[in-house]
């Protein structure tokens, strides 16, 4: 059997440890420790909104979903508000609106996505609806635009959950500008990263980056003028203190650099190899754009033509040493324990029919050349077994 080696993410290079040297280096300089708030997090921040278009705000903070939570949190809704929610998601996105007071309400993805529509979206808007979270799930963006018009025509702040699709566009624009606020998750597996945990909350919003700080940091009103945060009488309300250290903001720094390069390598890769399966029977990739910022990559299995699910046909390819997600459980309505928060219809059969269907091919920017042929021979493999079982043929 053809056997390779898959390279690991390792992200990390030698660039890496002169960016930890360097706060090292600046704070020493003065005195000080390193701590957060401070000079290599004003630069992340600014870097940040010049990837986003060059408008707007950031603030980092210490995971991603504390990236959600205050996103949410900003918008001082009152509480009990309705938010739509996409239905496939990390439960810390949940959780965010589960904390802030909110009540979530999940609506189902578009047939054969993982990604909540316009229409699947509206249809479970409700009276209480304040606002909405939505994901752009595994690197593609969801058709957030119109989702965005509609939710205009109802009153609805819109949140983006980013953090699976650093650097995706839709029609050109980058995900994280059309909504009111966006959140990314920059921990250790994503495409851009600050190390082990961090996010960053953005917004074109003035009003909403103001909040979004003080809901960051104990309720510390950062803009008006004479703030003195010694004075914790001044603060404005209970918040947790959600920051970001300036070690990893430096950290940001360099790998917010190599996004676009790591988005383009990753990208060519699944093309790559979709050339490379092409005319596999029953078994095909997900179409990729090159608006895409791939995290994982669904593979959809004919069950009908190779008599066996995507999980048996995934599972046969894990065991094979190919690097797959042979289930995705990440169905929200489908969780036990957040039953009980959940309001309205809580059936989301696209998003389930989708992950039945499919399995996750993981991969990251060091596949090359090797790992196309390692895999493309496994999937062959696997798929003329189970059609040769199916036929009955020796």
């Amino acid at each position: 059997m053809t056997t390779v080696n898959l390279p690991p993410r390792s992200a990390s290079h030698q660039d890496d440890l002169q960016s930890v040297e360097e706060v090292f280096r600046y704070y020493r300089d003065r005195g000080l420790d390193p701590g957060y708030q401070g000079h290599f997090e004003e630069r992340y921040a600014e870097q940040f909104v010049d990837y986003m278009g060059g408008k707007g705000y950031a603030d980092a903070v210490c995971t991603g979903t504390a990236a959600v939570f205050v996103a949410l949190a900003s918008l001082r809704l009152p509480a009990g508000s309705h938010v739509v929610l996409s239905p496939v998601t990390d439960p810390g996105t949940v959780s965010a609106i589960i904390f802030n007071g909110l009540v979530p309400v999940v609506a189902d993805s578009e047939p054969g996505s993982y990604n909540i529509g316009p229409e699947q979206f509206e249809s479970r808007i409700t009276p209480e609806t304040r606002a909405a979270v939505i994901v752009h799930l595994g690197g593609k963006a969801a058709r957030i635009d119109e989702i965005v018009a509609v939710a205009s025509r109802h009153a609805i702040r819109v949140v983006e959950d980013c953090s699976q699709a650093h650097g995706a566009r839709l029609n050109g624009k980058i995900v994280g500008s059309f909504g009111d606020i966006a959140a990314f998750s920059t921990m250790y597996r994503k495409a851009h990263a600050t190390g082990g945990c961090g996010g960053v909350v953005y917004t074109r919003d003035r009003n909403l980056y103001e909040m979004a700080r003080a809901c960051a940091d104990r309720g510390k009103p950062f803009f008006r003028e004479g703030f003195d945060e010694k004075n914790p009488g001044g603060f404005l309300f209970p918040a947790l203190n959600l920051n970001l250290d300036e070690i990893s903001c430096a950290l940001g720094i360099r790998s917010l650099r190599k996004l676009e390069d790591t988005r383009r390598r990753r990208i060519a890769f699944l093309k790559k190899l979709d050339t490379r399966l092409h005319g596999l029977e029953g078994v095909s990739l997900a179409p990729v754009s090159d608006e895409d910022s791939p995290f994982f990559h669904p593979v959809t299995v004919d069950d009908k033509k190779l008599g066996c699910t995507a999980a048996d046909f995934g599972t046969e390819l894990q065991q094979q040493g190919v690097a797959v997600n042979p289930h995705y459980d990440y169905v929200v309505a489908e969780w036990p324990w957040v039953l009980p928060y959940l309001k309205g219809e809580r059936t989301c059969p696209n998003a389930a029919a989708m992950r039945d269907r499919s399995f996750n091919l993981l991969f990251n920017e060091n596949f090359g050349d090797p790992e196309i042929e390692f895999i493309g021979t496994m999937f062959r493999k696997t798929s003329g077994d189970h059609i040769r079982r199916k036929r009955n043929i020796p």
